[in-house]
């Protein structure tokens, strides 16, 4: 019963906010934003803790405002993708644009397939969303919700143009095969693991666990690693689909060690972009939790 009720919830708030004029809808969005910002005391000492950590020189009162803006634009996030069944390419033309798409053409030209390396930054459901609604559907690596309807009702919004999931729990054999076909997947690569599926590597200067499954697949068959985020541009008052440049690896005769390098490299890569945009990073998430052995918690 209390499965049923929360996705019946869930949907009507989704039909509810998906049938508004989108300026209304984001307003809404961002008042909820808000509400959760005062409200979920945890999550947002969670979030001062981990800027805290990341940007040890910054004030508090500037750690606190990124955070403001991080639920607004979690709001904002929950009114766009209520919205997304009734995009279209005509009525998102203004609303988003490319910048360096080339670099995922050259690197789905190669034929060895795409890895697209991104993370819970700026709006990354809208993003591969976009992407498939543009003509180039791609599957997603991604955690099966608790509630099965609820699950099920989230992933026909993101596969209504052809996307297709990958659930973390078997998404392995999916993976390879995906790269072996030249197809394109994206994967989010900045949350806390545990060994074995994490290595440790340097994240805004302190260790963090970090899945090694995109480096492995990587070095394994060849595929091409292109970074890829859905950024909001306040100036120019629309989202941007960046894709940066193929990031370079090469395969040694220790594996360990390659597997090491490429994850350290991928994490740095999004750590450069959290810098440029730190108000559209998940820092409510508790990416640090995982210690090497003899560290003591980074939360209490």
């Amino acid at each position: 019963m209390q499965n049923s009720l929360e996705f019946m919830l869930v949907w009507c708030v989704a039909r509810g906010l998906g049938w508004l004029p989108r300026t209304v809808a984001r307003a809404i969005g961002a008042v909820l934003g808000r509400v959760a910002y005062l409200m979920l005391g945890r999550l947002r000492r969670t979030g001062l803790r981990n800027l805290q950590l990341a940007m040890p020189q910054m004030p508090q009162t500037e750690r606190e405002e990124i955070l403001r803006r991080m639920y607004r634009n979690l709001g904002w996030q929950l009114a766009e993708f209520c919205r997304m069944e009734r995009y279209t390419r005509a009525n998102t033309a203004d609303l988003i644009h490319y910048e360096g798409l080339e670099n995922f053409l050259s690197a789905e030209a190669a034929g060895n397939g795409v890895l697209v390396l991104t993370g819970h930054l700026g709006a990354w459901e809208l993003s591969s969303f976009y992407h498939s609604l543009m003509g180039h559907p791609m599957g997603m690596v991604i955690r099966r919700l608790d509630n099965r309807a609820l699950d099920g009702f989230v992933n026909g919004i993101r596969c209504m143009h052809g996307n297709r999931v990958l659930h973390k729990d078997d998404f392995a054999r999916g993976l390879l095969t995906a790269m072996r076909q030249g197809e394109t997947v994206g994967i989010l690569m900045d949350t806390n693991m545990t060994p074995p599926q994490g290595v440790f590597v340097d994240y805004f200067g302190t260790a963090a666990c970090t899945a090694s499954g995109l480096a492995r697949v990587a070095l394994k068959t060849g595929a091409a690693v292109v970074p890829g985020f859905l950024l909001w541009k306040a100036a120019e008052r629309r989202y941007v689909l960046h894709f940066g440049e193929r990031v370079e690896f090469e395969a040694t005769d220790d594996p360990e060690a390659d597997i090491l390098a490429l994850t350290q490299k991928c994490t740095s890569v999004i750590e450069a972009w959290v810098r440029r945009y730190p108000d559209q990073w998940l820092w409510i998430h508790r990416r640090w939790k995982t210690r090497p052995a003899g560290e003591a918690p980074i939360y209490s």
